[in-house]
């Protein structure tokens, strides 16, 4: 079969309106995880949002996951919201979705403070909310008084006492202990201004209100952040992905 000119011409734009199309769709979203973990929980999370043209950064926290051999008593909160902003700013990543899990709302908080003109979006994934001068220690302290973090620490670290095998990999880490204590330190009010999620997991035999993380679900709908709920443990990035990307992808 021949093809004139004028063919090939229109068959040349149509890939390349495609593309643009294509692109124009791909949203960018950065997953910081939460603490002990590392990047490779949430690959699968990753590939599925992937296959539906998406683009994926999974920075690691320093001395936690693949960069465990860099380990350290002296890692503070700041060093972890640095990895987040060092990964933004030498990538070049601009119109983000930045989503957090867990200790990794302390991350998202700290890295939209500093870079809110680069995030499109936030997404809070069970994930602590805090204001300025708190910490993860300060907020998660049960109503007894018993924060059960300190109860696990050891040489400055808080250790994963789920962990049976040490040598099982990828495994949960001992995360350091300054991260848990800083205060973080929140001075631009236009983080105020990014859209914001907050989606909340709680399990099936437990009233929602009795989730360890209810608080900061509560504070995300007085400041009138879009809300989700989720029936799953805390890491629906495991036992729920599926619903975990369908709510991803309404985010972009």
């Amino acid at each position: 079969m021949k093809f004139s000119v004028l063919s090939y011409f229109i068959l040349f734009f149509s890939l390349v309106v495609g593309l643009k199309s294509t692109y124009a769709q791909q949203t960018t979203y950065v997953i910081v995880h939460g603490a002990w973990g590392g990047a490779w929980q949430f690959k699968k999370t990753a590939n599925e949002l992937e296959k539906e043209g998406h683009k994926i950064y999974r920075p690691t926290l320093t001395g936690l996951g693949e960069r465990y051999h860099l380990a350290d008593t002296s890692i503070r909160l700041q060093t972890h919201i640095n990895d987040v902003i060092n990964t933004i700013l030498f990538e070049d990543l601009t119109d983000i979705v930045l989503v957090g899990h867990s200790y990794g709302g302390m991350i998202i908080t700290g890295v939209a403070d500093s870079l809110p003109d680069r995030i499109k979006k936030l997404v809070y994934l069970d994930a602590i909310l805090p204001d300025n001068q708190e910490s993860v220690l300060s907020l998660m302290v049960k109503p007894d008084g018993d924060n059960g973090l300190l109860k696990f620490e050891k040489d400055g670290f808080i250790i994963p006492f789920w962990v049976k095998d040490e040598r099982k990999f990828p495994r949960d880490v001992p995360h350091p202990l300054k991260t848990i204590t800083d205060k973080i330190n929140l001075r631009n009010p236009k983080r105020e201004k990014i859209p914001a999620t907050y989606i909340l997991t709680y399990e099936d035999n437990k009233a929602m209100d009795k989730d360890d993380f209810y608080p900061f679900y509560a504070k995300a709908k007085k400041r009138h952040f879009k809300t989700v709920e989720l029936i799953s443990d805390h890491n629906p990035q495991i036992k729920k992905l599926k619903e975990l990307v369908d709510l991803l992808l309404q985010e972009k």
